[in-house]
């Protein structure tokens, strides 16, 4: 018998997949389909401090291997989740849920943080540092270090709750991006972001999203997600969620190998919708051939 369960920052899982932000909603939509306990947990949607509508139409675009968006964080704001969303996730989930944070301020994310302080079962705060930060020109917060370990600080201030920063991989080096929110606190680290791309329709000469630019995810983006998972687990010590790509039970176990505690499923969700399930089901088998009876043996075994 294999065990599957993961310790993040000192909450267990019962198992390592999570659906990633983005592409899970708040759940609903999925569990029409199976049941969400077998999850080891789920990243909700993106949630800002006041609603969003998100970027014009077109946002999103196909490619190779994977796809494009740019929807522009749409949401109905931090109070609309707790109080309409929250309770409907107790009903469909029981397990312990990842609450993925975004802000256009430093004080919009301490504001946004503190504001899940009562909600229990959000258990680990995820923060997308990779929102434009609105005092300085639109340059994302994960693109710089100062900037990054500024709101890692701020939010740690308001919250005993674990907190987990999400890397963009836009960036020349994210272990300095990773060793700035380490320094300033962080519990957690999870990436990576999507990749910035764009396409243009050969009809019209234009690009095909609205916004000229979008985020890149999918299966080509994993052998990139991959080595920025081995490159930040060898500069910090902190628990880390490995994201990008992952398709497979094959594909999670590599990402733990590479430094992982545990694994995000984004774009393989909106392909197969039952993507996370068939993983879940699949990692003993999967452990079984590699030889190991606790899956969290995985974490960081390439490194050896």
């Amino acid at each position: 018998m294999v065990n599957l369960s993961v310790n993040l920052a000192g909450v267990e899982l019962k198992n390592p997949i999570i659906p990633a932000s983005g592409t899970f909603g708040y759940g609903r939509e999925y569990a029409e389909l199976y049941d969400l306990d077998i999850l080891g947990s789920f990243s909700w949607k993106g949630t800002t401090g006041e609603p969003r509508l998100g970027n014009p139409q077109p946002r999103i675009a196909e490619m190779t291997g994977g796809m494009l968006n740019a929807v522009g964080l749409q949401n109905p704001g931090i109070d609309a989740v707790v109080e309409q969303e929250v309770p409907n996730i107790a009903k469909i989930f029981h397990g312990p849920v990842i609450a993925n944070v975004g802000g256009f301020s430093i004080d919009e994310y301490a504001e946004n943080c503190a504001k899940l302080n009562d909600v229990e079962q959000v258990k680990i705060l995820e923060v997308n540092i990779s929102c434009p930060n609105v005092h300085c020109g639109g340059k994302n917060f994960g693109s710089d270090p100062r900037s990054a370990a500024e709101v890692t600080k701020a939010v740690k201030a308001v919250t005993k709750k674990p907190v987990f920063m999400k890397l963009t991989p836009n960036v020349t080096d994210i272990a300095e991006i990773a060793r700035a929110c380490a320094g300033a606190g962080a519990d957690g680290l999870c990436l990576i972001n999507t990749l910035l791309g764009m396409r243009i329709d050969l009809k019209t000469k234009r690009p095909l999203i609205a916004n000229r630019t979008g985020g890149v995810s999918g299966p080509a983006v994993f052998p990139v997600a991959l080595r920025m998972v081995w490159d930040v687990y060898e500069a910090v010590k902190l628990p880390i969620i490995g994201c990008g790509g992952v398709s497979s039970a094959e594909d999670a176990a590599e990402m733990m190998l590479a430094g992982a505690s545990a694994v995000e499923v984004g774009a393989a969700n909106l392909k197969d919708p039952y993507a996370c399930k068939t993983i879940v089901e699949n990692l003993p088998a999967v452990c079984e051939r590699l030889g190991v009876t606790n899956i969290s043996e995985l974490t960081g075994g390439a490194h050896q």
